[in-house]
Order: C-alpha cells, then structure tokens, then sequence
C-alpha cells in the first residue's frame, strides 16, 4: 500500500511496499519534454538528456491531475509541507493524496525561516507530514530578501549548524537523511554545499548546474520555474534527477 508507514517488528509490510514493487522501472516515462513558458536556449547539457524528470508543488498549484501529468513524464514530485514554525501549505494533503492515488512517488519540503530555531521548524514539519513518503523529505534553504518579518541573514556558520539540527531530528524521526534544496546565491554566500553526509537539489534556471556550482555533486537540478505540465494549471518547476531510470529506482529504495 503507498504511503503506508512501517513498525520495526513489520518486515513483511516493508517487503510488500518496497519502491521496486510500487514503483517498477517501466512506469517512469523516460526523457520527456516540457515547454516552457520562459523557455532557456542551453548551450552546455540540456534537461532533455536526462530520462527521469519531476516538479515540486505548493499551494500555488490549486489542482493537478495527477495521471495525466504522470503519463506525461512526471516521475517524482517535492510537495511543499511547512515553511517556519507555524505555516502549513493547505494543499500539501491534497496533493500528497493525488500523487499517491496515481502512483507518483513525493517527498515533502520545508521552507526555513531564519528567526525560529531549527528544532522548532523540524517539529513542526514533523507534527505535519506523516511517515510513509516514497521520497526524502527536503529542506529549502534560501535567502527570502521579501520577507515582511524576518530580516535575518546570518553567518555561515550559524546556517550549518542549524541545518545540522534541522537534518538530524527529520532524519532520526523519519529514517532517512533530508536532501538539501538551495539557490545560487545561498549556495555561494554560506558555503552549505560543504554540508557531508547530505545529497542536494540544486537551482540552475539559467545554466548546467556543473558551471553555476563548480564541484558540487547535485542529486537533483531544478532547471526551470515556468515549466508547463500537462494536468497542471500555469506553470510549474521542473527538475531532473542526475542518473538513469534504474538509478532512480535504486535511490528511492536506498533512502
């Protein structure tokens, strides 16, 4: 059953729920291509060489029909779940429910907020996403220059180390390792990409992520905000995830 959550003394659930069996590799419609409503001319690897694509959602995106826009391509879908300690998407349990009814594998993600403690974030994701995700959780960190009540900005150090925090309470919670989703500015500002042990989802609308983050060894790459995705209504971020189909079957079974 997806989404489902597992007890330690439950390995017979855990076999019957494995992502190889929920999500076998043929179901992926490999290689497609989205336009866009800004479309980008890429002059190094362009998003189409990648076979297994996917979008992130929030509120934003009133209603998605979800089989259409799996049949479509999408393979994996981020669902925005929390941002603080107090704000929850309201369309973070409709659109877990549709990506699970059509067999899309998701994950959820927080937006971190720069003047709440990072243990007050985790617990609040926590307190609102439940166990049984097919993906990692992720945690969006990101300078919000418009923010009306949080002006913060600060050090690179303190941004680790609340990270750190942040990371380690999903992870012992939930069992797997939250990957790391951030923009270029962030990126190069605080030096988070030095975080170990963390996989990251990396921003890059306007060039290969191998020339905007020199060195950084991404798992996914967010390569545009204005894709448009049949099933969804306006437009909507695409990524890809860096390796092939079966890659990607591996790492949903792995995390």
């Amino acid at each position: 059953m997806i989404g489902c959550s597992r007890r330690p003394n439950e390995p017979m659930q855990q076999a019957m729920t494995a992502p190889e069996q929920v999500y076998p590799i043929d179901r992926f419609t490999t290689y497609p291509v989205f336009d866009d409503a800004d479309p980008h001319d890429w002059d190094q690897r362009r998003p189409t060489s990648y076979p297994i694509h996917g979008i992130d959602v929030s509120r934003w995106q009133t209603e998605i029909n979800w089989l259409e826009a799996r049949d479509a391509g999408v393979s994996f879908v981020f669902i925005k779940a929390t941002e603080g300690g107090d704000v929850a998407d309201p369309k973070f349990e409709l659109h877990r429910q549709g990506a699970e009814k059509a067999g899309v594998p998701w994950g959820a993600y927080h937006y971190f907020y720069f003047c709440r403690t990072a243990a007050e974030q985790a617990r609040w994701f926590i307190q609102n996403v439940p166990k049984g995700a097919d993906l990692p959780h992720v945690l969006d960190m990101e300078w919000n220059p418009r923010s009306r009540t949080c002006k913060k900005r600060p050090s690179s150090r303190e941004v680790m180390d609340e990270a750190r925090i942040f990371l380690s309470i999903l992870e012992a919670h939930y069992g797997r390792r939250p990957v790391l989703y951030t923009t270029v500015d962030f990126y190069h500002d605080t030096g988070i990409g030095r975080l170990s042990g963390t996989e990251l989802w990396l921003r890059s609308v306007a060039d290969h992520p191998t020339r905007v983050y020199p060195g950084a060894y991404w798992t996914f790459w967010q390569y545009t905000g204005t894709g448009l995705v049949p099933g969804i209504e306006g437009k909507v971020d695409i990524n890809v995830f860096r390796g092939a189909s079966e890659a990607f079957a591996r790492w949903i079974m792995n995390n």
